[in-house]
């Protein structure tokens, strides 16, 4: 095989820098090893590409072949015994009995023919659309191999064959590209990698001329717009906002920013008869902009984002979240309050027409909203996972919501979910415990274990989307405190036991079930579904909770949802106390298992 592209593709490979030590925490030897598999992949696919074999002929080619992939490690001047750490060569070496006995691409045609999902692989993936596509479409491969193989411990296996199978065959740009590196292989990107200097030096001198060109250019123009701009602003008299040099920076790929008198304007001086509601961390307005254009403008009040510059550094995270399930960022503003040394912030979204979910849901009065319908209702669910499987897989590192909730998840002209407020969440850093000192969220949607212990992970997410799932499916609200009923009500429980005593039918909500929806196919066993989906991403225990790309396959009926398991008793039973010492109960039903403080971790 050839590995001279270890040399020439800038890979991140700050993972394996200082991995000298084999009895290191087992964390940064995953990493490591997840990166060189990957990488090596790309050799394995042009292999693939080649031969048709997915795997090599012998023992004594796969050691040969990890010892070529170290050298080119070793020049690169990482540890030069990974490949020892990482893998063993049997693990490359063709077998029978691996994937559904697949062993070239003759076995794989016949398998599964020479058609599958795959083939939405073949463009540019360097395009998030399209790489997204190509990702669920390899999960469903892998899906049909593991059913074809019925032993789903080979599933990891079956994986790694439709990766390679994907970008040695299908993609039309080959193994190397950016596109198959970057989205199918999962490889992160460093334009500092030291391998490919070498053959980018030529290409440098010439950047570094014509940049010096440039940035000679560049001066002369700023010096005269700031000279045009210190006398236009003399003349008008015009103060308020910092000058550009003086402001912290501004994000580099934030489609505009806006100025103070724009959105004042665009809101009538945000005034109160634009006021739509108070989203996460602020205080949300309709506004029109000059254009016409409608937006919704976000003025931010609280937030854990201390400085314009972290505020900046968060903006452009947002502005690269690019999503059709997340509400797209057009802009943001900075400006200073009134010369008292503070500052204003904003953000400036898309309009969304149909409002938040939440009012559909639990419309107050006759506000004109109508019932939504199972189709709505089932789009608007896959849509939101579909928006949280991005944000934990789409984008590295990955994002954490936080507070997914009815009132976050928005709709556009079409119905179609968008979810909100993600842009003031943390991103994850790979190795961290993921505990933080302030638990941002929603009562009735807090995953147990963020709630008590502040240990953030992406089933965290996974726990409020079980939640929001059961609100759809039942039209009642996660979390009732009010005095007319006997015992405060938590849907999680509710819904578990009514389950748990065979009477999934109480659950649903009733409008689902008045045969406005009997020309679907079997809508009732896809509603208990959803149900039993729900119930099983809010498991009060991390483990048995499913990760957000097994919650979609599930919803979608790609894989079977697993038994429905018992719940531990939680925490202070059988009451919790509020600070204003209103009793919450939790339903009897739960009272036969005991929860260990610990054990809500695990």
């Amino acid at each position: 095989m050839n590995l001279d592209y270890v040399l020439k593709i800038p890979w991140d490979n700050s993972q394996c820098t200082n991995y000298h030590n084999p009895n290191s925490p087992s964390t940064g030897k995953t990493s490591c090893c997840q990166t060189l598999l990957s990488l090596y992949g790309v050799a394995f696919s042009q292999h693939l590409k080649k031969t048709s074999l997915f795997q090599l002929p012998d023992l004594p080619s796969s050691i040969s072949c990890l010892q070529d992939f170290q050298s080119k490690l070793t020049s690169l001047s990482l540890p030069s015994n990974l490949t020892n750490y990482c893998f063993t060569p049997s693990q490359f070496v063709i077998a029978p009995n691996i994937c559904a006995s697949i062993q070239s691409t003759q076995d794989w045609s016949k398998k599964l023919g020479n058609s599958t999902a795959l083939d939405s692989c073949k463009p540019d993936l360097t395009d998030l659309t399209s790489c997204d596509a190509c990702v669920a479409a390899g999960f469903r491969v892998q899906t049909d191999l593991i059913s074809i193989d019925g032993n789903k411990s080979h599933s990891t296996d079956c994986f790694y064959f439709t990766v390679l199978y994907a970008a040695g065959i299908v993609n039309d740009f080959g193994p190397e590209s950016l596109g198959s590196v970057t989205c199918i292989f999962g490889l992160s990107i460093s334009s500092s990698n030291k391998g490919s200097a070498r053959k980018r030096r030529s290409s440098i001198i010439f950047g570094l001329i014509g940049a010096c060109v440039a940035v000679f250019v560049m001066c002369g123009l700023l010096g005269l717009y700031l000279w045009w701009n210190r006398k236009c602003r003399k003349k008008n008299g015009v103060g308020g906002e910092e000058e550009l040099g003086s402001r912290p920076r501004r994000p580099t790929t934030v489609s505009i920013w806006y100025k103070i008198q724009e959105l004042e304007k665009a809101t009538d001086g945000f005034s109160p008869k634009n006021f739509i509601g108070r989203g996460g961390f602020g205080l949300v307005y309709k506004g029109t902009l000059a254009d016409g254009t409608v937006v919704a403008v976000k003025k931010i009040i609280e937030s854990d984002i201390e400085g314009n510059a972290e505020f900046c550094n968060e903006v452009e995270i947002i502005s690269n979240l690019k999503h059709r399930n997340l509400v797209p960022l057009r802009g943001c503003c900075v400006a200073e309050n009134g010369g008292l040394g503070d500052s204003e912030r904003y953000l400036v979204y898309d309009y969304m027409p149909n409002g938040n979910l939440d009012n559909h849901l639990f419309p107050i009065g006759s506000n004109g909203n109508l019932v939504l319908s199972w189709p709505q209702r089932k789009s608007i669910i896959l849509d939101v996972a579909k928006g949280l499987v991005y944000l934990h897989y789409g984008v590295k590192p990955a994002i954490y919501h936080r507070d997914i909730k009815a009132t976050n998840i928005l709709l556009d002209g079409e119905f179609r979910a968008r979810v909100a407020d993600f842009g003031l969440a943390k991103q994850s850093r790979e190795g961290q415990s993921h505990l933080t000192t302030r638990v941002a969220g929603t009562h009735g949607y807090l995953a147990p274990e963020y709630a008590l212990y502040g240990q953030l992970t992406e089933k965290s997410d996974v726990y409020s989307f079980g939640v929001v799932v059961l609100e759809i499916m039942c039209g009642r609200k996660a979390l009732d405190l009010s005095s007319g009923s006997p015992r405060s009500f938590l849907i999680t429980d509710w819904a578990w036991s009514l389950v748990k005593a065979g009477k999934i039918e109480k659950v649903l909500d009733a409008s689902l079930m008045n045969g406005g929806d009997s020309s679907n196919a079997n809508p009732k066993g896809i509603m208990e579904r959803f149900v039993h989906v729900g119930i099983l991403c809010a498991h009060v225990m991390v483990a048995l909770r499913p990760t957000i790309v097994d919650a979609l396959k599930m919803l979608e009926g790609d894989i079977e949802v697993p038994t429905i398991p018992d719940r531990p008793t939680p925490l202070g039973h059988p009451s919790f106390y509020r600070g204003d010492n209103n009793t919450f109960s939790i339903s009897p039903a739960l009272s036969a298992l005991q929860l260990h403080s610990g054990d809500m971790l695990r």
